[in-house]
């Protein structure tokens, strides 16, 4: 719940995901004596993001003495968020609209590829709608028609700046 409230109060675009939760010795009817989870926070507003992790921490110390537990933390990885180049995003969106394509600019905190190459070159993503907005889900669907045109939007995309 904390994770959402988080999510849900912050500025910008913050993102909150539990990702993973293991417990130990996981049996039934043992009460664990260790937990081990990890949380991702996102947000493509670094200040915000540096707010949400205090947060984060000042809950935890909240948690630990509440409950009379030991709480460690570690960084697994951590990302400057970036902005892409704008060349590339505009590009983007005029060829899609191009391709008679609907279209709209969309925030990312996803550490992609393109987050990574964006240090280095122009870089920007093409997004593709998947089933029900849901997406970083195991129940993930994107219809193949929507991954045809997003081809279609990379392939016009490169071929323009291969001119």
């Amino acid at each position: 719940m904390f994770l959402r409230r988080l999510a849900r109060g912050m500025s910008g675009n913050q993102r909150c995901t539990a990702g993973r939760i293991e417990l130990y010795p996981n049996l039934v009817n043992v009460i664990a004596e260790r937990a081990v989870l990890t949380v991702d926070l996102r947000n493509t507003d670094a200040a915000a993001l540096q707010a949400a992790e205090q947060e984060l921490a000042v809950c935890l110390d909240r948690l630990a003495a509440q409950e009379n537990v030991a709480i460690a933390t570690r960084s697994l990885a951590s990302f400057a968020p970036i902005a892409f180049a704008a060349e590339i995003v505009s590009l983007v969106d005029t060829t899609a609209r191009e391709l008679g394509l609907p279209c709209r600019r969309l925030p990312s905190g996803a550490g992609h590829d393109a987050q990574m190459m964006a240090r280095l070159c122009p870089s920007g993503m093409i997004f593709v709608p998947s089933v029900g907005g849901l997406s970083h889900n195991v129940r993930e669907e994107t219809k193949p028609e929507h991954l045809q045109a997003g081809a279609e939007v990379l392939l016009n995309a490169v071929l323009k700046l291969a001119e």
